[in-house]
């Protein structure tokens, strides 16, 4: 997109706090190493068979069938790179060491994957050195040759009850192919509204999980310096999620909502356009018909 990494610098700046580190923020435009980061959680979800088979809720089920559990899951994913003009894609780095640390806590290393990528994932509490800590500021930080490259995300949110996603019932019953809308929760205090990103993915009688049928999270590090430069969609207070999204009659789905906050590069010699993100989500229960 023409001058965007420039429309995203200026975008960034116009957001920045009049008593910000001009001189620190000056080197962050020209900076030409920029981050993309997010650490996002999910909680364990429970299933109903009621939700999966479609059956009404005062059906009997057999003992010891009736609840299928998803695990909660912790991931992290850092994109490091290089961009060599304002209209560049960006190169990932590769040979660095990235981490990721909540302020006056324990630093955790991530994987190398290649191409600039690195992450680390916690399933089911399988390794609890990752972990999402609300309120908690995190620095996602790239170290080569001796020089670290900080980005940071300040006081990562709690989750945000969807009411909608919670029915006495304990899942929604919603016409396949018609679009979903729901409303977000009231932004506490006088905090800025967070970012509201939303996963659907189809699940089977037996509890696996398949691919997505809608997302509207970025997925390429240019589309996460596009958030950057315009984060208000993200931000409204009603969510409409296309029909779709839920393709089949008689089929169950997961409403994964994730409410993130953004941040952006910490260090001087990091672009102003890096997009860090951190979240925890509510999820829904759909059913069709």
């Amino acid at each position: 997109m023409k001058r965007f990494l420039l429309s995203a610098a200026v975008a960034a700046l116009s957001l920045a706090p009049l008593a910000c580190d001009l001189e620190k923020t000056g080197a962050q435009l020209t900076a030409d190493h920029v981050m993309v980061g997010t650490l996002l959680a999910t909680p364990e979800v429970e299933i109903s068979a009621l939700a999966l088979a479609g059956f009404d809720a005062g059906t009997v089920v057999p003992d010891g069938g009736d609840v299928i559990s998803l695990p909660a899951q912790t991931a992290a994913v850092v994109f490091f790179g290089t961009k060599s003009g304002e209209n560049s894609q960006p190169s990932g780095v590769s040979g660095a060491t990235a981490t990721l640390q909540p302020v006056g806590g324990q630093a955790t290393a991530l994987t190398e994957d290649g191409s600039g990528s690195y992450s680390r994932t916690n399933v089911a509490g399988s390794d609890p050195e990752l972990a999402y800590q609300s309120g908690a500021t995190y620095q996602f930080i790239a170290s080569r040759n001796g020089t670290r490259y900080v980005g940071q995300v300040d006081d990562a949110p709690i989750q945000e009850a969807i009411t909608r996603f919670h029915p006495p019932e304990g899942f929604l019953r919603h016409a396949s192919g018609t679009a979903l809308t729901f409303d977000r929760a009231a932004a506490a205090g006088n905090k800025e509204r967070t970012l509201g990103f939303v996963t659907v993915v189809p699940v089977s009688s037996d509890g696996e999980k398949g691919q997505p049928t809608y997302s509207n999270v970025p997925t390429t590090p240019v589309e996460f310096l596009q958030l950057v430069a315009v984060p208000g969609t993200y931000r409204e207070a009603q969510v409409t999620i296309p029909g779709t999204a839920f393709p089949k009659a008689n089929q169950t789905y997961l409403v994964i909502f994730q409410a993130v906050r953004l941040g952006g590069a910490e260090s001087n010699n990091l672009f102003i356009g890096s997009a860090l993100l951190a979240g925890t989500a509510d999820v829904g229960i759909i059913r069709t018909n």
